[in-house]
C-alpha cells in the first residue's frame, strides 16, 4: 500500500510547449520519496552522460510503500523502444542500493510521452557545453522545422544537416558551415 500521502517535485519553469506545461510534475509519495528522486534523478543517462536523469526529464514518480518501505521509480523514454532504458533502470537500482535503499522496482511507462521541452536549462547547458547542439524550438511550434540550428562549437547559424540520425535516434548529425566542425542536435520532439 502506497502511502496516500502524494507530493510533487516541480519540474523547472523552462518548459515552452503546450506538452510540457500540461505535464504533471514528478509525483513524490512515501517517506524519503523526495531524496529518493534527488538521488535517482541524479543518475546520468547512458547514452548523454553529461545529463542526468532529472535534467534529460524522464523521472516521473517515485512511490516509497508505507508498509513495506518498497520504492517504486517511474521512468519514460525518450523515443519509444529507446535502447537505454534497461540501464537507465539498472542504474537507478544501483545508484538507490548503494545509498542505503535495497527494494527498488523501475517502471518504465509509454504513457506521458516525452517532449524534448522537458529537458531543463541545466540540461540544455549541458548539451551545449559538449558540443550536442539543444533542440533549437518547441514541438508545438508551427515553424520547428525552420528553426535555426546553430553551431554548439563557434556559435554561427549557417549550418547544414548531414543526417537525420546521429549516434542515438534522438539526434540528427549536423556540420557547421563557418568554422566546417560536425556536430550533433538533439531532435524537436
Amino acid at each position: 500500500m502506497v502511502n496516500a500521502s502524494t507530493t510533487r517535485m516541480a519540474r523547472p519553469a523552462a518548459f515552452r510547449s503546450p506538452i510540457a506545461r500540461s505535464r504533471p510534475p514528478v509525483a513524490l509519495s512515501g517517506r524519503d520519496a523526495a531524496r529518493i528522486a534527488e538521488i535517482a534523478g541524479g543518475v546520468p543517462d547512458p547514452e548523454l552522460p553529461m545529463v542526468s536523469l532529472a535534467n534529460l526529464g524522464v523521472l516521473r514518480a517515485v512511490e516509497v510503500d508505507a508498509t513495506t518501505g518498497r520504492i517504486a521509480v517511474t521512468i519514460t523514454p525518450t523515443y519509444t523502444g529507446c535502447p537505454a532504458m534497461n540501464t537507465m533502470a539498472e542504474d537507478i537500482v544501483g545508484r538507490l542500493a548503494a545509498a542505503g535503499y535495497p527494494d527498488v522496482t523501475v517502471h518504465k511507462v509509454l504513457g506521458g510521452d516525452w517532449s524534448s521541452d522537458d529537458l531543463t536549462a541545466a540540461g540544455r547547458k549541458a548539451l551545449q557545453d559538449n558540443g550536442i547542439a539543444p533542440p533549437a524550438a518547441s514541438p508545438g511550434d508551427p515553424n520547428a522545422a525552420a528553426a535555426i540550428i546553430t553551431c554548439p562549437q563557434c556559435g554561427a547559424p549557417e549550418t547544414e544537416q548531414l543526417s537525420p540520425f546521429g549516434a542515438t535516434s534522438c539526434k540528427a548529425l549536423f556540420r557547421c558551415l563557418a568554422c566546417r566542425e560536425p556536430f550533433e542536435y538533439f531532435k524537436v520532439h
